[in-house]
């Protein structure tokens, strides 16, 4: 690793202070991202600014269907949470599957779906139950937030603070996971609002990162049914092809994990 300067930031006001106080420092929270990338020597950040004992950024609150969630809460602390199992059990899966127990209790929300790694599972999450990021200077409709890989609308001293949404009537998740990384090769996250609103989400098949599909949408509508989403052509122009699979079986695969997400909701 390069020689980089630690600093433990106290609150969002002193993290913020912190970050501008170098041009080339970054914010780090669980770190499961940021340190082995410094590792392999494709980062060096003169400067890191701690967020793990900043209090803003801690708490899991759900008043009715709508839940608030820290940008601070580890992955295990949303896996094994009561109050989000009562209302959408589909996240508190979705969490519960992130990488490996080491990860698990390291890793943040925040830290997540501020790196936008086009192969995590929270993205889709976030885009799927159209949550609102909320900053430390303002809200962000996940719609708007997730644009491009490894980037989002974020400034460069802004910080996730918490996500909001309100729980949807029946929501499931399903991923076709690498064996050796854990990250989705294609993830699909749905849910349906009580009003038979519908949102599908994507993760780990887009060439350009988390996106919606539209078409599934539009069949999971007319009926919530694994066999609707089955009926549904994926078109692979647009999806990622690497050495673990061509577009082509990302696109078949997102019609199954669609199906098996529908079937788990």
């Amino acid at each position: 690793m390069y020689a980089t300067t630690y600093h433990r930031a106290s609150s969002l006001a002193d993290a913020v202070r912190l970050r501008g106080s170098s041009e080339e420092a970054k914010y780090v929270s669980g770190g499961m991202t940021l340190i082995p990338t410094m590792k392999q020597r494709l980062a060096a950040p003169s400067d890191l600014v701690d967020l793990r004992h900043v209090a803003e950024l801690k708490g899991i609150s759900v008043n009715g269907r709508h839940v608030r969630i820290g940008a601070g809460t580890t992955h295990y602390e949303v896996a094994t949470s009561a109050e989000i199992k009562a209302v959408c059990p589909a996240l508190c899966h979705l969490a519960a599957h992130i990488g490996d127990p080491h990860v698990r209790h390291m890793g943040t929300l925040g830290g997540s779906i501020a790196n936008n790694d086009p192969a995590a599972d929270y993205p889709a999450a976030m885009l799927g139950l159209g949550a609102v990021i909320v900053t430390n200077a303002r809200e962000i409709p996940a719609d708007a937030f997730f644009t491009g890989l490894f980037e989002t609308a974020l400034e460069e001293d802004e910080i996730v603070v918490a996500v909001t949404f309100d729980a949807p009537e029946r929501a499931g998740y399903s991923k076709f996971a690498n064996p050796a990384s854990r990250y989705a090769m294609t993830g699909v996250f749905v849910a349906r609002r009580a009003d038979g609103g519908v949102r599908v989400a994507v993760t780990g098949a887009g060439a350009d990162g988390v996106f919606r599909h539209e078409g599934l949408e539009a069949a999971l509508a007319g009926s919530w049914t694994p066999e609707a989403a089955a009926g549904v052509a994926v078109d692979p122009s647009g999806l990622l092809s690497d050495l673990h699979g061509s577009a082509e079986y990302r696109a078949n695969l997102v019609t199954v994990m669609a199906k098996r997400a529908v079937a788990a909701s």
